[in-house]
Formats: structure tokens, C-alpha cells, sequence
């Protein structure tokens, strides 16, 4: 009997024996928020010992699967205060234990996420960085995002060229060793791969993130002098809505001659709004951007118009499961200045390079997210980026571009980060001004961090790179001796970085990246003019490569109620087959105009820039006011490692080595005080003489030469604003640009806006 049973007895153990095991173990759950809003926490590690732990998903709620027993509950978080919590749990219990963590509210708790991709506190980071907050783009009425970008330390921007630490010069619009990323995604047009910065939703930002030095081991090709991480905001608990309004003029210039209007200064207006608000587990976000600037230079007009959408759906019945659709676009027309006529009419363009345009971008950005309750994070991130623009000089260009992004992420419990990543990127462009193309890019990176000690922190990263564009493609060659290679068809880039808390707020850091940039279509196939000079294709433009270095330190500081930090660097760049544009004679000297005089981007071979960077950023009170404070100086070397004093001085300016558009020294500052319901916020920008262009514009262009003679001793521009707080909605505000009116220019044959006003009424509610 017992043995024609036994196989029945040992079904319904089978059967039983998991459901009493489940039965005896607890449950420990809940929801870990800010205690200061009440906004879930993302990203939140709790452990319950050494092997046992989770994390926050995207509503901020957590659950453990327990033995029964008594547990210490840890709660860590980048930014906030780590707490703990005793809990006893019985066989089979099910507790809710609700966690509310305090914000570290010191500068040196500042969270970024581009340099691991994942949130870190800045003095963790094993590079140098700049945080830009929402507060300064408001206050100093940012209508483009290329003014704030100006106004970071170590960081220059040349008629939209973004330049930091002399890495880059002027390439006419065209490439850029500088990423910019939306949201950890490339936003660089499929065609000239340059930003246009007025296309940057300034409305719905949560943070810009300056990341300076070689990046591609995590961003990619355009990586190889920086990164600008621009990050949008998704909603609070509580709906919002912001409305800002201004109106503003052009002052008359110091110089008579370049005043063209004749009685009303040139005018600008504009309005910006966003409305965030959650929908039961929808994020919404609406913001929009209208703006009209008659223009400081005659003919040179600007009329915006721009709308921007968020969106993001957290899954209730799937915990950790979030997917959504973000979208950018704006349509843009007016009146493009190019070159000067003179140095005397330096606001009259030189009539073949007045540009009708009309220029329409938009992406539309699908996502999905899975935070696993274990720590792991799935991300899926696409774009699909059109950009089309048109004017009346026969030279327009439609380029398509779709992006795809896999990232998988883990966050060990034993402080150990693992990040890996997939990308694909195709682009298709047809254009009268660089003819048909296509280009293929496809990459996969690694990259772990690793905390010792409570102290040191080790990061390392490892990116493959694959490029296409019509039928040239990447090769990497490898000698392994004497004449034996190898051929790969990927570029690998390596990046590696430490960094150490020595003291209380001390910490030194030690960084080294490589990095990779393709030539954008632009840069490869462009032919067209502007006013007396040609610009030729060049189909055969190789890949540049890079590699920096830095040594850092960054220290605490504190004075009173008011805390921040001093960041103090030493970097080293060098370049190989660096890409630029430069002058001579590339056509057919019996047909081309100016005997085929012109300019070709080429590669000129090696360089270096080597320097330091200074910086300081804080906030807090003082007393009875409060101060918020950024400021930087930049000393760099920028020289080529193939100056031929003979042929050289021929076509640039400078009789040294030095590379051309660039400056040896330059230094930021903005502080804003603030008293009871008033504050006053001053900023300034220094650069020194650009020592080095093309001497052609010095030769073709009138004015050139005696203008820098002239004004060779660089440029100091301050702006102030006084800001008064009328209600808990309302506030006014006085932003004055250029406020002692100085003339400078940028480069050649681009003179700057004079002094300008602009009155900003802002409404929150």
C-alpha cells in the first residue's frame, strides 16, 4: 500500500512544497519619494544586507522578497542623504514600508549623467564638467541656446561652432567635434552634422551637462572634443505651467557708420510657454517658442516659430515599464548675413551672400524603459530627425536621419555600474548644394565603473565604430610587425578614468579617451561660394583621431549657508589627420572663378592644445541674500605638429604655429545676488586676439586687415539683468546685453550685436 501510493505522495509534496515555501517567505515593499516634493525617486538602491537588494522603478516603488526575520533596510541614492530603517517580518507577511529621502542640498551633491550615463555625483566623475541649471538660461532671457553655451567656462562658440578648449576652430557650418545630445541622443543633422541651436526646446530644460574632452568611447563619432547634454524636464506631482514674454531693441552702435536704420532701433519679440502636468500615469509636457528679430544687421531677419511635446506612459500593471514619444519642431525663415561689405558698413552684408531661407526641423523621439526589480535597466531609444532647408541662392538640402539606441545597465549592489549599448544610425540626403547621398553608422560600447573603498572610484569604456557614406567606409589597419597588418572594418576607441575623495571635500581625478570623427557629407562633398570666395568638395577626406588626458582637482567649498566648489585642470589634446578647411588652389584654374582659388576641408595632419582650466561654481546664502555663482579662465596652447614656417605663413596670418581660429585665453564669469524679492545678476566674457585666420580674408575681403590691426587686443563683453519678484506668479525683469557697447566680432567680417535691452515678464502658476 505505502509503495502504490508513493509516487501520488511525492506528486502532492511536489506540488505543495513550493506554495508552503512561498507562503513562509515575506514580502517588504513600498514607495521611495523626495521629502521635500513628494517626487518618486528613480534609480533608488535598498538592500536588505550584502546579497539582497532592488531597485526604485519608474514610479519610485520598490519590493524584496525576504526570509522571515529581522533586516536593516538601506536606501542610497545619487544626491540625497543615505537612511535606514529597522523591519521585522513574520512567515508570510506582506509590509509596506513608504521611504522619504532627504536632497543633499550642498553644490558638490550636483547629479549628472553623461559622463557614466547613469546618474553620479560630480565629485565622483573622473572628468571635467560644467552644469548649466534652468535659472540662468530664464534669467538671462535665453532665446538660443548658443549665448548660455558662450557663457560656460572653457567653452567658446565662433558663428555657431561650438569650441571647447581650443579643439575646434571655424569650419563654416560644417562637422562638429563637439556632440550635442537631447535626452542621450545625437542631435546633429544628417547632412552638415551641425547644431542649430535656436531648435533646442530652452523652454522645457532640466539641465545642461558641458562634458569636456574626447567622449566617443560612450557618444560616438563628434564626441572627439566634448559633449552638451541637454536634458528636457518631465512633470512633478503638481501641474505647472510657465508663460514668459518679452520685448526688446538694438541700441545705436558706437560707431555712426554702422547704424543703417534711420529712427526706430531694430526690434525683437517673442513668447515661450510649457504646461507639464501627470494624467493618472501619463507625463505630459507642451511647451512652445514663437519669436521675431527684425535684426541688428540690415536684411539679416529671423521669424520662429517652434513646438515641443513629451510624453510618457508608466505601466501599472507591468512595474518598472515606461514608453513614450517626445517630439521637437520648428520652422524658421528670414535672412541669412554672411560676410561684411566693409569695415565701415559692417552690418551691410556683401550683396551675393544676402540669403532668403527657410529652414523647417523636426524629430519625433519613441522610447521605452524597464527597470527590472533587480537593478537592471533596459532602454530603447529611437529618432527619426528631418531637417530641410531652402533658400533663394539655389542651395538647399533635405536630410533624413533615424537613429536607434539598445542600452542595458545594471547597478551592482557591491558599488559596481556596468553599462553596454547597441547603435545603429542611417542617413539619406538629397541636396543641390552637396548632391545625393547616404551614410551608415553602427557602434557598440561597454563601460564599467567601480567604487572602492567609499573612496575611489575606477572607470573604464571600450566602443567599436563602424561608418559608411555611399561606398567609403571605416578601415582600421593594425602593423603587428614589420610589414604583416591587419585590416579591421571598425575603429575601436578606449577611454579610462579614476577618480579619489582625498580629503572631506578634496577629490582628484586622472582621465584618458580616445576618440573618432568621420567627415560629415558636408565636409566631404560641399561646392558652392560665398560673396568672392569658392568652397570646393574634397571625396577623398579621411576620418580624424584624437586622444586627451587630464589631471584635476576639484575642492569644496564653503561660506556660511553658501557651498560650492573651485575645479582646478591640466589637459593635453592631439589630434591626427585633423579635418579643416583650408585655403588654395583646389579648381581648375581655366575654368573655376579666381583661377580655382578657394577653400577645401583637408587633412592638415597633426596637432596639439595643451592648457589648463579653471572654474568655480556655488549657490547659497550669505547673510540675508543669496549668491549663485559660475566663473572660469582657460589658458591654451593650440599649435600644429607640421608648421612649415615657408609654406604656411603663405595662407595664415600668424608666423607661429599656432592653429588657426582659435584664442589663448579665455574667461567667463556670471553671479546673480538676490535680496528678498530683487536680484541682480551681472556676466561677463572674455577672449584674447584671434591670432591666426586665413590670410585671404585679410587679402579679398575690404577691411579685414586694418579692422584686426585695429582691434587686436581681444574683447571683455558684460551683460546685466535686475530681476524683481512681484508675486509667488509673477516677476518682471531688465536684461541688458552689451552693456557698455563694445564692438567685437567673432570672425572675420562678423561684427556682434551692439548694446540691446529687452523687458521679460514672467508667469508661473
Amino acid at each position: 500500500m505505502y509503495n502504490h501510493l508513493s509516487p501520488f505522495c511525492h506528486l502532492f509534496i511536489s506540488l505543495l512544497l513550493p506554495s508552503f515555501l512561498s507562503a513562509q517567505t515575506a514580502i517588504i515593499k513600498g514607495i521611495v519619494s523626495d521629502s521635500a516634493n513628494g517626487e518618486p525617486l528613480i534609480g533608488v538602491i535598498v538592500s536588505a544586507g550584502e546579497k539582497q537588494g532592488a531597485v526604485t522603478d519608474i514610479s519610485g516603488n520598490y519590493l524584496l522578497r525576504l526570509e522571515p526575520g529581522s533586516y536593516t533596510l538601506t536606501f542610497r541614492y545619487t544626491g540625497y542623504t543615505t537612511q535606514t530603517a529597522g523591519v521585522t517580518l513574520a512567515p508570510g507577511e506582506n509590509k509596506q514600508l513608504d521611504m522619504k529621502l532627504v536632497n543633499a542640498t550642498q553644490q558638490l551633491n550636483l547629479v549628472v549623467v553623461s559622463a557614466g550615463r547613469y546618474e553620479q555625483k560630480i565629485t565622483d566623475v573622473t572628468v571635467s564638467m560644467e552644469v548649466i541649471k534652468p535659472a540662468l538660461i530664464e534669467n538671462k532671457n535665453t532665446t538660443n541656446m548658443e549665448t548660455i553655451i558662450d557663457q560656460t567656462p572653457g567653452v567658446n562658440v565662433t558663428d555657431g561652432q561650438a569650441n571647447i578648449r581650443g579643439g575646434s576652430g571655424f569650419s563654416y557650418g560644417a562637422g562638429s567635434r563637439v556632440l550635442m545630445v537631447v535626452d542621450d541622443m545625437p542631435m546633429l543633422s544628417g547632412d552638415a552634422g551641425d547644431v542649430k541651436w535656436n531648435f533646442l526646446p530652452v523652454e522645457n530644460v532640466s539641465q545642461v551637462e558641458v562634458l569636456k574632452g574626447a567622449s566617443s568611447a560612450l557618444f560616438g563619432s563628434s564626441a572627439l572634443n566634448g559633449v552638451i547634454h541637454f536634458r528636457t524636464a518631465y512633470p512633478g506631482l503638481k501641474p505647472q505651467t510657465n508663460v514668459t514674454i518679452f520685448s526688446g531693441f538694438y541700441d545705436s552702435p558706437q560707431r555712426q557708420e554702422l547704424k543703417w536704420w534711420k529712427n526706430t532701433p531694430p526690434a525683437n519679440t517673442g513668447l515661450s510657454f510649457n504646461h507639464s502636468r501627470q494624467i493618472g500615469n501619463l507625463d505630459l509636457v507642451v511647451g512652445g517658442n514663437f519669436f521675431d528679430d527684425d535684426g541688428y544687421r540690415y536684411l539679416e531677419t529671423e521669424q520662429r516659430a517652434r513646438l515641443n511635446i513629451n510624453t510618457r506612459y508608466r505601466f501599472k500593471k507591468i512595474p518598472g515599464l515606461s514608453a513614450g514619444i517626445n517630439a521637437n519642431m520648428m520652422r524658421t525663415t528670414g535672412g541669412l548675413f554672411i560676410l561684411w561689405y566693409n569695415d565701415t558698413l559692417g552690418y551691410i552684408p556683401a550683396d551675393s551672400t544676402v540669403q532668403n531661407y527657410i529652414n523647417k526641423r523636426f524629430n519625433i523621439d519613441p522610447f521605452i524603459t524597464y527597470y527590472g526589480p533587480k537593478g537592471h535597466r533596459h532602454a530603447l531609444r529611437t529618432r527619426f530627425f528631418r531637417t530641410d532647408n531652402a533658400n533663394d541662392l539655389a542651395q538647399s538640402s533635405l536630410a533624413d536621419l533615424w537613429y536607434g539606441e539598445y542600452q542595458y545597465q545594471y547597478r551592482f549592489k557591491n558599488d559596481i555600474a556596468f553599462t553596454a549599448g547597441l547603435v545603429g544610425m542611417y542617413s539619406s540626403i538629397k541636396s543641390q548644394l552637396y548632391k545625393d547621398h547616404y551614410s551608415t553608422n553602427i557602434a557598440g560600447y561597454i563601460q564599467t565603473d567601480k567604487r572602492f573603498f567609499d573612496k575611489l572610484t575606477v572607470s573604464a569604456g571600450l566602443r567599436a565604430e563602424y561608418f559608411r557614406v555611399d561606398t567609403a567606409s571605416t578601415e582600421y589597419v593594425i602593423t603587428r610587425s614589420g610589414t604583416d597588418t591587419i585590416s579591421l572594418p571598425f575603429r575601436p576607441v578606449f577611454r579610462f578614468g579614476v577618480n579619489y575623495q582625498l580629503l572631506k571635500a578634496t577629490f582628484i581625478r586622472a582621465s584618458y579617451g580616445q576618440g573618432y570623427r568621420f567627415p560629415s557629407i558636408a565636409e566631404k562633398f560641399v561646392r558652392t561660394s560665398a560673396s568672392s570666395l569658392e568652397i570646393y568638395p574634397n571625396a577623398q577626406l579621411q576620418p580624424e583621431t584624437g586622444q586627451s588626458a587630464e589631471l584635476g582637482v576639484k575642492q569644496g567649498l564653503a561660506v556660511a549657508n553658501w557651498k560650492g566648489y573651485a575645479d582646478l585642470s591640466v589637459f593635453w589634446m592631439e589630434y591626427r589627420n585633423m579635418m579643416e578647411f583650408t585655403f588654395g588652389q583646389w579648381g581648375n584654374p581655366l575654368v573655376d572663378p579666381l583661377f580655382g582659388l578657394g577653400f577645401k576641408s583637408i587633412n592638415i595632419g597633426s596637432t596639439r592644445t595643451t592648457g589648463f582650466d579653471f572654474s568655480v561654481m556655488g549657490q547659497g546664502q550669505i547673510g540675508n541674500s543669496s549668491l549663485t555663482l559660475l566663473a572660469g579662465y582657460t589658458y591654451m596652447n593650440p599649435v600644429s605638429l607640421r608648421f612649415n614656417e615657408a609654406q604656411d605663413t603663405l595662407v595664415n596670418t600668424a608666423k607661429d604655429n599656432i592653429l588657426k581660429y582659435r584664442y589663448r585665453h579665455i574667461a567667463k564669469f556670471d553671479a546673480e545676488w538676490q535680496y528678498k524679492q530683487v536680484a541682480f545678476g551681472v556676466s561677463m566674457r572674455y577672449n584674447s586676439f584671434m591670432q591666426n585666420i586665413d590670410k585671404v580674408f585679410e587679402t579679398l575681403l575690404p577691411g579685414v586687415r586694418s579692422y584686426r590691426e585695429l582691434n587686436n587686443h581681444g574683447d571683455i563683453i558684460f551683460d546685466t539683468r535686475l530681476l524683481w519678484q512681484l508675486s509667488n506668479v509673477a516677476r518682471i525683469a531688465l536684461i541688458g546685453n552689451n552693456i557698455f557697447n563694445r564692438e567685437y566680432s567673432s570672425r572675420p567680417a562678423d561684427i556682434q550685436p551692439p548694446r540691446n535691452f529687452a523687458l521679460q515678464v514672467q508667469l508661473k502658476f
